[in-house]
C-alpha cells in the first residue's frame, strides 16, 4: 500500500521526499526516468521524513531484524534498525560476502541476478522487515523473501521510499505486505526505473 492511501494522504513530509528526489532522464539507458535517492540523501529533513515514516509504522511490530536489499536498502535499513531496537542484515550481491552465505538467484527483465546473506544472520522465527529504495516488478524483493524464508525467518513486510505505479494495487509479494512511500516523480515521463 501507499503511504498516502494508509493515513497519510497530504502529509507534507511526502512532498518534501517526493520534491528532493531528482529526476534523471535516460539514465542508464534511453527512456528510463531514474530516480535519483542521492539528492534526497543531501535534504536532512527529507531524509529524516523518509526514516521518521518507516520507524513510526514498525516501531511497535515486534520486528527483529531489518534485511536492507544492496545497495540502497543500505541507506534506509540502518537507521529504521536501530530506531525500532532490530539488527540490520544486509543482503548482498554475490562474492560480496566473507564465508559462509546462502543464495537466492531471481530473473530479471534483463537477465539473471543473485542475492546472498550469511549462513546464521537470521535465527529461525525471526520477524523481518525488508528494506529497499525502489521497487519496480517485485523481482528482487521477491527473491529476497525467499531468501530469508529458506533461512526460516518470518517477513513481516517489504518497505520502500518508491513504487512504480505498476505496482499499485498488488500489495502483496510472494503473499508478503508491501509498503511504499510514493509513487515516482513523473517529470515528463516516458517509462521508469
Amino acid at each position: 500500500m501507499f503511504a498516502e492511501e494508509n493515513g497519510l494522504h497530504g502529509d507534507p513530509r511526502i512532498k518534501a521526499i517526493s520534491d528532493a528526489i531528482r529526476v534523471v532522464p535516460h539514465f542508464p539507458k534511453p527512456g528510463i526516468m531514474f530516480q535519483d535517492i542521492t539528492t534526497l540523501l543531501l535534504d536532512q529533513k527529507a531524509f529524516r521524513y523518509a526514516v521518521d515514516i518507516f520507524v513510526d509504522r514498525y516501531k511497535d511490530k515486534q520486528i527483529s531484524v531489518v534485511a536492507g536489499v544492496e545497495a540502497r536498502g543500505f541507506i534506509f535499513g540502518p537507521p529504521i534498525a536501530l530506531a525500532i531496537g532490530a539488527k540490520f542484515v544486509p543482503l548482498r550481491k554475490p562474492r560480496k560476502l566473507p564465508g559462509e552465505v546462502i543464495s537466492e538467484a531471481y530473473v530479471l527483465e534483463y537477465g539473471t541476478d543473485c542475492l546472498e546473506m550469511h549462513v546464521g544472520a537470521v535465527q529461525p522465527g525471526e520477524s523481518v522487515l525488508i528494506v529497499d529504495d525502489l521497487v519496480a516488478t517485485g523481482g528482487t524483493l521477491s527473491a529476497a523473501i525467499r531468501l530469508l524464508e529458506r533461512a526460516g525467518a518470518e517477513v513481516v513486510e517489504c518497505a520502500c521510499v518508491i513504487g512504480l505505479p505498476l505496482v499499485k494495487g498488488n500489495w502483496r509479494l510472494n503473499g508478503v505486505p508491501l509498503y511504499v512511500l510514493m509513487e515516482p516523480r513523473l517529470d515528463d515521463l516516458e517509462c521508469t526505473l
